[in-house]
């Protein structure tokens, strides 16, 4: 007949044993998956255009194209556009310009097959192209695209 004490001592032993391979082979796990690259994060992308023009450019183009492939592997949660205008012209018409070229972008997007998505398309025109003692802001003639993706 075995003593209880050194059949518990095992049994305890055995558990610890096992539960310390378990957090062995857990430990390399997480930090596999923590070292891992987030690849389906929210996404910021600008597309420069020629002064006046809402029409894309080739490399406004391929900057579309580029976002757009990167986002087709993940869940395109939402699209947002913001076309914006330099502080030149009319108000009114630099607000017609942005939205031109927020639709351009958008129309693009969808062009290069990006996931469907519910789009939001805005028009900044003018507005903040004047910092507040004056100065013009630089390089205003481009549409903000905001890429919200996720993990499939």
């Amino acid at each position: 007949m075995t003593d209880p004490r050194l059949s518990a001592g095992l049994l305890i032993a055995a558990v610890a044993i096992t539960a310390g391979l378990g957090a062995c082979s857990t430990t390399t796990e997480r930090a596999r998956v923590v070292q891992a690259p987030a690849h389906c994060v929210d996404q910021t992308v600008q597309v420069y255009f020629e002064p006046q023009s809402s029409e894309l450019t080739k490399e406004g183009r391929a900057v579309i194209a580029a976002a757009a492939a990167g986002a087709k592997s993940c869940r395109v949660a939402g699209v947002e556009v913001i076309g914006l205008a330099d502080a030149a012209g009319a108000p009114a018409a630099g607000l017609e310009l942005s939205q031109r070229r927020a639709a351009s972008v958008a129309g693009e997007l969808k062009a290069e097959g990006l996931p469907a998505a519910e789009y939001k398309v805005a028009a900044a025109g003018q507005a903040g192209a004047v910092t507040a003692d004056g100065k013009a802001a630089p390089m205003r003639r481009r549409a903000d695209i905001v890429l919200h993706l996720a993990n499939r």
